[in-house]
């Protein structure tokens, strides 16, 4: 079980701002985007997180412990769940890449995104990391990044009250950053919440809803992998 502190801190931030900072808006894959005459794309990965189980609403630190002792067995049997295939996405996207007449190169380290420095440039549609550096490091002219931040189940509340039945998820961003100008060439965020299709309050093994996680996992890939598709 996680309570995002981070994500609760920022949208305080946003609130005492008056909203000051941007969400950045989807950015559609030109045909021409991934193609050998446009550079080299370096597709990697961000460390994939612990399959967990979250808890949104439940804002209050009793609000919280009241939500993770009621579906203790749910998070016992989450923590068990596999990623699955992800890890192996990266490659698939570099095949599709190729098969696009691209040049590609899988890079296999994980990239920490929070180790870069911050773009001062940044602004909707320019990236708020400077990724420059990672240019001459391999050799690449564009960075296509799948972040996955958020696997596992999850189940919203209203402070004590659960408002949902827990849910298969899969929540991240996939986009393609050009390393000359910081600029994406592509950004999609990624956010699948599947329901199981049978009674979902089945401990201790929960099949419906790790049916639902696994739906949510493929739904998720088809989603990273569907604008190199065309």
């Amino acid at each position: 079980m996680r309570w995002n502190v981070g994500l609760l801190l920022v949208a305080v931030s946003v609130i005492l701002t008056g909203c000051a900072v941007k969400p950045q808006y989807p950015v559609g894959l030109a045909p021409t985007a991934v193609k050998a005459s446009e550079g080299r794309v370096g597709v990697a990965m961000t460390a994939l997180p612990k399959v967990d189980t979250e808890f949104p609403g439940a804002g209050c630190l009793l609000c919280y412990a009241f939500a993770s002792a009621s579906n203790s067995a749910l998070t016992t049997h989450t923590n068990t769940l596999p990623h699955e295939d992800l890890v192996t996405l990266k490659n698939e996207l570099a095949d599709l890449i190729r098969k696009k007449g691209g040049d590609v190169v899988v890079i296999q380290e994980v990239i920490d995104i929070k180790t870069l420095p911050d773009n001062a440039q940044a602004a909707p549609g320019i990236a708020k990391k400077d990724f420059s550096q990672l240019q001459k490091k391999y050799a690449i002219d564009k960075l296509l990044m799948v972040e996955i931040t958020s696997l596992g189940m999850v189940r919203t509340y209203s402070a004590y009250v659960p408002t949902s039945d827990p849910k298969g998820m899969v929540v991240g961003t996939g986009y393609l950053v050009n390393l000359k100008t910081n600029a994406y060439e592509w950004y999609k965020r990624i956010n699948i919440v599947k329901a199981s299709e049978s009674q979902w309050d089945e401990p201790p093994k929960f099949p419906g809803l790790t049916n639902a996680y696994f739906q949510a996992l493929e739904t998720g890939k088809d989603q990273f992998r569907e604008p190199f598709l065309k």
